[in-house]
Parts: C-alpha cells; structure tokens; sequence
C-alpha cells in the first residue's frame, strides 16, 4: 500500500473517527481502477502522477493538496487501485482514461466494487464537463463521458464500418453524450467494438432492445448496458422502439455495400404506396422523378409500379426504377439520391439487375 501517516490524509488533515466512517462507506466510488501500468510504475509514482493531471486538468474540487489519498499496485498484473480524496474526483478520474503514463497509454475504469446506484447518492458519477483535458493531452467527449450505469457496449461491428456510419446508427435514438470506437493501438484499425452514452438516458433500454441481434454484413450486432445485463423496454415505450426499428432497418440497408453497378437504380422508401393511388399525383411523381433523375446523366426510362385498382398490392410497388443510357449515369444518381430525403422519407438507391428490369420483374 502507498504508505500514509496513521490518522491522516496524504497531504491533508486527521481523520476523526466519524470521517473515518464516511470514507469507508464512500471507497467504492472514490477509487478508480488504472490498468496497463508498465513494469516500473509504484505506489509513489502513481500517486504523484494522478494528483499532478487531476490538478491541471481542474479536476480537483476537495480544495487544495493532492486529489490521491492512497494507491495499491498489483505487480504481477500492472494494475492499480487508486483512492481519490472525493466522489467527485474519482468521477474526474474518469476522464483520464487512455492518458500517457511512462510512455504508455493507461486505462482508468470503475473498480468492480463499483455500486452505480449507491455511488449516484453520493455525488455525480460522470466527469465535470469544464475539465481542460487538452492540457495533458486528451481530448473531451471520447471515453471520458462513458461511465455509468447506462453506459452501452456495442459489439459485433463490421470492421469496415466508419466511426460516422456507427455514430449515424445509434444517434438514430437520440444525440450521444459520449462515443468510443475501440481501435488497434499499433494500426488504428477498428476492433469490432464501442462504447456510447446518450444525453436522454431514457433511451437506454430502448436502443439495446432494438439493435441487440440485429444483422450488419457478416456480422450480428450485441447491444447491452456495458455493466448489467440487457433489460427489457418498459410497455410504454413499445411504439418508441418500433419507430427506432424502422430507422435500423434503412440504417442498416443505407450502411451495406451496394453492389455490382448497373444502368438501373432502384430508389426504395422515396414514396409510399397511397400516393399511387391518384392519377394525377401518380403523373406528377413521375414527372418530378424524371427530372430529379435526368440531372446525374442521360435518362432512358422511368418506371413506378402502381398498385392494381382494386387496391391489391402488387411487387416493386413502393419502388422508383430509374433506367439510365450507361452506368456513369446510374453510379452519380446512387452515389447522389442514397440518403437524400424527399418530404419526410430518407431514400435507399441501390443498383438493380438490368435483366430483371428488362422482364418486368420488380420484387428484387
């Protein structure tokens, strides 16, 4: 243990017995576990390094000397817990993840003691907003504010997946508070995996329920709360989730490869089916699609199955089916309508088989 006067702080004042108490009581969420120590870290070093960036970054608010009050290392397996003077400091602490300590990155995490529902009676449990990370070499917003009981583990990403596309996915629910795709510190590759938290924590459960098994590419997505198992949305927020599927549903087909190009670009979710059902709206559609379409190159055709009259649903109705003279002309209208929003709906375009087009078969 790093050696500390009988009765006293490091660098404070005597304990009272009382005070005793409280600090017994409140160990388990003013410690923080710091791992990836090199060989030469000690409790000496450990302490005077923490209190050191604790105090330039501003993340000191128990009033003057050292935030550290003890350190205990694990040799063998270069870990340490390290004792903050108060809640809210080890939550500060918290920022610090992935710091530079004798020339290797570290990681700072709760201790597996850690009780989120106790530790949030005794003070905040996510990191001060106005830290200056920037001044020992962090930056904000990274897995800094991804501590607590609603933080979620997110595994199972394609490993091609951009840090925007996954962000884009999940702020499907809402805007993030904090977000870190974990990435190969020797090639800066992603690893399959993140961590993220949202503002509105009410949507927690919400985003794990709808995202947990979900296909992406080869890959099958585990969505759950990084340090509980997975719980079930509440009923009330049943028709939340169901809105937050659908939006899944056209994340997931916008963020696949879109295949082979061809001449035809089929736009889905660019109309629905009642707009069909007039004749004069159905010749109006035609004609803004024709133009819309005839701005990325030479237009051949443009079709939009309509459903039968006595309102049978028919295949491809839904679809737009733009037929372009060459593929230069289809790869700029996919590359330029994909994503695109026409009123309230955000357009799919994929390429579509020239020989199915050509037959009229439009359920691909």
């Amino acid at each position: 243990m790093f050696p500390l006067a009988t009765g006293q702080q490091f660098g404070g004042l005597p304990l009272m017995p009382v005070q005793a108490m409280t600090q017994q009581a409140t160990r388990h969420a003013r410690r923080v576990y710091v791992g990836g120590l090199s060989p030469t870290a000690n409790e000496q070093s450990v302490a005077t390094f923490f209190s050191q960036v604790m105090a330039a970054i501003g993340g000191n608010t128990a009033g003057p000397g050292d935030a550290v009050v003890n350190v205990y290392i694990n040799h063998e397996k270069k870990f340490a817990f390290v004792e903050m003077r108060s809640v809210e400091e080890a939550s500060n602490a918290m920022a610090l993840d992935g710091i530079i300590f004798e020339g290797a990155p570290v990681k700072v995490r709760r201790p597996s003691d850690y009780n989120p529902s106790l530790a949030a009676t005794l003070g905040p449990s996510q990191p001060s907003p106005n830290l200056n990370l920037a001044a020992v070499g962090l930056s904000p917003g990274s897995a800094g504010g991804l501590e607590g009981p609603d933080r979620i583990f997110v595994g199972g990403l394609p490993y091609y997946f951009t840090e925007a596309q996954i962000r884009e996915l999940l702020e499907s629910f809402g805007p993030l508070r904090g977000f870190d795709l974990v990435k190969d510190r020797e090639t800066g590759n992603s690893k399959g995996y993140a961590f993220c938290i949202y503002q509105d924590l009410s949507v927690t459960d919400i985003a794990c329920a709808a995202l947990n098994g979900i296909k992406m590419g080869d890959k099958t997505l585990t969505v759950r709360r990084a340090n509980q198992g997975a719980t079930q949305p509440k009923p009330e927020q049943e028709s939340i989730l169901q809105h937050a599927q659908q939006q899944i549903a056209l994340q997931r087909l916008m963020l696949q490869p879109q295949g082979v190009p061809t001449k035809v670009v089929c736009l889905t979710q660019a109309i629905s089916e009642d707009d069909l059902r007039d004749d004069e709206e159905y010749g109006d559609i035609v004609e803004d699609m024709r133009q819309e379409g005839g701005k990325h190159g030479a237009l051949v055709n443009v079709v939009i199955p309509r459903p039968n009259p006595n309102g049978e649903s028919l295949p491809g109705v839904g679809k737009v089916f733009l037929e372009y003279s060459d593929v230069e002309g289809s790869r700029k209208a996919q590359a330029a309508m994909n994503g695109r929003r026409f009123g309230e709906n955000q357009v799919i375009a994929v390429f579509y088989p020239e020989n199915k087009f050509a037959q009229g078969e439009y359920d691909g």
